[in-house]
């Protein structure tokens, strides 16, 4: 089984192209961060076709988080100078929004209430 599954920020707008027959193609990198503490993170390099590139193009720029499902797939190409580069994408099959629009990165949601220590001690369930 061939299953890739990655949550992380567009590192810019996604390139967007056109073929010949009209389909979308969608490329980009994704920022994934590593587990653990100041551990960095991996830049993976993802690719849509179709309705789904036409989705991306339509919704997603850089620096939004995005839910990602797909298949690792490698290649190669010669270069200008004839030499073998080789490739490893995630081809997505299906992506969703990591994050609502209003949603601040390492905030508190908007209707948390800071309850003083003080008054805990006489909340019901305490």
């Amino acid at each position: 089984m061939n299953k890739a599954i990655i949550t992380g920020r567009w590192t810019k707008d996604p390139d967007i192209k056109y073929t010949g027959e009209s389909l979308c193609i969608a490329r980009g990198t994704i920022a994934v961060n590593r587990r653990g503490k100041d551990n960095g993170a991996d830049f993976i390099s993802v690719v849509a076709f179709g309705k789904t590139a036409e989705h991306i193009q339509k919704y997603y720029s850089k620096g939004m988080k995005a839910n990602i499902s797909g298949r690792i797939q490698t290649g190669s190409f010669k270069n200008k100078d004839g030499q073998t580069v080789y490739t490893t994408d995630v081809v997505i099959d299906e992506i969703e929004f990591g994050e609502s629009k209003g949603e601040k990165k390492d905030t508190e949601p908007a209707d948390f209430v800071n309850i003083p220590d003080d008054e805990l001690s006489s909340l019901p369930f305490n």
